[in-house]
């Protein structure tokens, strides 16, 4: 009988838990819902639509993605299409920009806040509107915050200091426009803190000091001012990212772990500290475009880790010792633009491919066609100090003057806020200014370091991304079968390429290609540690890399294997080919893997220093998933192939081949605008297509002879002429009259709005 009673009490237990865990799991899915539908229904939340399953076990995309532990949701993740960057954004919707003037950013945290176990969250390039609500603290068990590429102004919620258990704190590319908080010290296992490309002012805070637990500091590209304090008892901190603010100080102390410090377009002055030729972790230093003096320490230049350091365009003078030492992993210099004289030391002079120098600008002893004389450096010295010292005079009388007249302007303040007291501004909610022309334009970070000579802290940037792997030949023999025929995909003028399978089961693609001994093997990783750090939705990654030298003399190549992410559904010159009708794609499927490559080469361009080109652009090298989400592969191969070696040869300076190479893709990218207008058939028909064809564009019925039928099927007249502008603007042979990749990216979403109106239109008028 007690046996009976106790099965009854384990079956009753059972039966009353079921609905509590079934009403949870609805709960948290009605959530979603409601956020999807706060967001505008974007197109990366569009596989939520009519499904009926279990949230959690959804699959994650580049855009998005879940993760749940005890039917709640602990990660979301969703990444948008709405650029951030919009010179005239007074702190209202903007159409195509933003999301709409009904959106409530309010009232969307409130929602989120109804995910209480949330420890991550990501809502990246949404077009998210507003000040944010501090309401955002009810999500205490936060670890990690990123709001970036959004549309958020106003101050950082003071509640945010509540919320303990943040590790990251990313609202870069946003529009704040108060001070940084100083209450961040609140946050004491805060690890990586992100505020840059805002609109912040005021002084750095000097609580920030305090945190021994941060590792990265990145308030770039904001209006901060004042002077900047002693940083060295942050002794977690390997990324100080402070470049172009307006501070005005003389360097402080740094830190004895950093790894990467970036400080430019700043207005610091004074000499560059001796200690910092003891930051014995320091790989990554750009001091560029300040006001600093006097001869640099020569310790920096021998640091056992740096490997770039750029002090262009200061006004530093004085020679460097004769007895000059570099460091052995220092792989570029730029001391450009200065007052430097005397002779240019032997281990800066050298043409090796270890190392790149410029040192155009200065008064050094060689090399005259690119030097001053040494008088212009001299005479220069000499006014800037006498100029000092007027400016000194001048300094204690405006000082006087300023003081009399504050204590005038004191009486007349204290009048006028008693009379206004009642009438409040909000100035922190409409702007005052729009972006300038010039601002920089990122999605990714830019705490790479140079595209040329990546450094280790580069890593730290990636907010845990994975380090690549070094692969062994017998591992890559074991994933392909030892180079089995039925793993090869195909050979092109990159070497020949074999599907592989992982011992973990991944597929990858393996890229077999030889390059000449330009470079040691220590150089050649530092490279493709490089690349595999380029993270993008719309790049193919770059897994890991196995170097062959195969004990071959120094005459001979070397062997190297390239293991990338496996995408699985063909390149996108397939997708417009007739011999296969049922790929064939409709406009608005073409637009949105054309805006897919135009994302990827923007950040190429603009997210990594100094910038990545020559990127092979063409319609094979655009592969697509199964999602039909277009992935950018070959790109940055000119970083480890000859093709950088010939330009070095003929002695052409990294800023020149960097703008040919950046026009060059915009031309080629102009290309794969044609074929995505006329099918594949353009291919190979070069300048001869484009003079004779071109000119058809222009009238209806030359378009109906030209234009691939599925395009003008599916499009709207209004679409196409704006990407048929577009591409004529690419291939222009004139160079300076090519736009820039974020003019090819506005103009593609802007003909996919006007697609996606016009489509709408056509579905309503069907069903009326």
């Amino acid at each position: 009988m007690r046996l009976l009673y106790l099965l009854i009490s384990v079956i009753l237990s059972w039966v009353f838990c079921l609905p509590s865990t079934h009403e949870l799991q609805t709960s948290q899915s009605q959530v979603l819902l409601q956020l999807r539908k706060h967001l505008e229904y974007p197109s990366s939340l569009e596989i939520w639509e009519n499904y009926y399953g279990d949230f959690c076990n959804l699959s994650s995309s580049a855009h998005m993605s879940i993760s749940c532990q005890d039917n709640s949701v602990t990660e979301l993740k969703i990444m948008g299409d709405k650029l951030f960057n919009v010179n005239d954004f007074n702190g209202f919707a903007i159409p195509n920009h933003t999301l709409s003037e009904s959106f409530s950013i309010d009232s969307f945290v409130t929602t989120l806040s109804r995910l209480p176990s949330l420890r991550v969250l990501n809502l990246v390039s949404l077009g998210i509107w507003g000040p944010l609500s501090d309401k955002i603290h009810r999500l205490s068990s936060l670890e990690s915050l990123d709001l970036s590429s959004n549309f958020i102004f106003g101050s950082v919620p003071p509640k945010i200091s509540t919320m303990v258990k943040l590790h990251t704190l990313t609202l870069e590319d946003n529009y704040f426009n108060d001070t940084v908080p100083d209450w961040l010290d609140s946050l004491s296992n805060l690890t990586i803190l992100s505020l840059k490309n805002n609109r912040l002012k005021g002084r750095f805070p000097s609580s920030i000091c305090t945190m021994k637990t941060l590792t990265v500091i990145a308030l770039s590209n904001n209006e901060l001012s004042g002077n900047l304090p002693d940083m060295d008892t942050l002794i977690s901190l390997h990324v100080l990212d402070l470049r172009e603010n307006h501070i005005d100080s003389e360097l402080p102390m740094m830190p004895q772990g950093l790894v990467t410090a970036l400080l430019s377009k700043n207005s610091f002055s004074g000499e560059i500290p001796a200690q910092f030729g003891h930051l014995g972790q320091l790989q990554h230093l750009d001091l560029s475009f300040n006001y600093l003096r006097r001869t640099p320490p020569s310790a920096l230049f021998s640091l056992p880790n740096i490997s770039y350091l750029n002090l262009a365009s200061n006004m530093l003078s004085g020679a460097f010792p004769d007895q000059l030492n570099c460091g052995g992993k220092l792989g570029f210099v730029d001391i450009s633009n200065n007052k430097l004289t005397g002779d240019l030391p032997s281990c800066l002079s050298s043409t090796s491919n270890e190392r790149v120098v410029e040192f155009n600008g200065n008064c050094f002893s060689i090399d005259s066609q690119h030097q001053h004389q040494a008088s212009y450096c001299k005479e220069a010295l000499a006014s800037s100090k006498q100029s000092g010292g007027r400016e000194t005079v001048m300094l204690v009388g405006v000082i006087s003057g300023a003081v009399l007249v504050l204590v005038l302007l004191a009486f007349a303040v204290l009048s006028f806020r008693r009379r206004y007291r009642s009438r409040r501004t909000f100035e922190h909610n409409i702007f005052a200014k729009a972006v300038p022309d010039d601002s920089p334009n990122g999605f990714c970070s830019e705490l790479i370091a140079n595209a040329r000579f990546i450094s280790q802290a580069a890593k730290l940037e990636t907010h845990g991304a994975p380090v690549s792997r070094i692969f062994s030949l017998e591992q890559l023999k074991e994933a392909t079968n030892n180079f089995d025929l039925c793993m090869f995909l195909g050979e092109g003028s990159m070497g020949k390429l074999f599907k592989g399978k992982l011992e973990n089961g991944t597929y990858v693609a393996i890229r077999s290609l030889t390059i000449l001994k330009k470079y040691s093997i220590q150089n050649l990783k530092v490279r493709l540690d490089f690349l595999s750090k380029l993270h993008h939705p719309h790049l193919v990654g770059l897994l890991g890399y196995c170097i062959d030298s195969g004990g071959q003399d120094d005459s001979s190549g070397n062997r190297i294997f390239l293991i990338n992410e496996y995408v699985s559904s063909g390149n996108y010159r397939t997708y417009l080919s007739e011999n296969c009708p049922e790929k064939v794609l409709k406009w608005s499927d073409r637009l949105a893997i054309l805006i897919g490559v135009a994302k990827a080469v923007h950040f190429l361009h603009t997210g990594v220093i100094p910038g990545c080109f020559n990127n092979r652009l063409k319609t094979n090298n655009i592969l697509l998933d199964e999602h039909r989400i277009a992935k950018l592969s070959d790109y940055g191969m000119s970083i480890i192939t000859e093709e950088s070696e010939k330009l070095e040869a003929k002695g052409e300076g990294t800023k020149s081949w960097n703008r040919t190479n950046m026009e060059g893709d915009v031309y080629n990218f102009g290309f794969i605008l044609l074929e995505s207008l006329v099918g594949p058939i353009v291919s190979g028909k070069g300048e001869t297509f484009l003079l004779n064809e071109m000119a058809s564009f222009g009238s209806q019925d030359g378009r109906r002879k030209i234009v691939d039928p599925i395009v003008l099927t599916t499009c709207s007249q209004e679409s196409l002429s704006i990407v048929v502008s577009i591409t004529k603007k690419c291939t222009c042979p004139e160079v300076s009259a090519r736009p820039s990749f974020e003019d090819v990216l506005w103009n593609l979403q802007y003909a996919a709005q006007v697609q996606a109106t016009a489509d709408a239109d056509q579905r309503s008028d069907s069903t009326s």
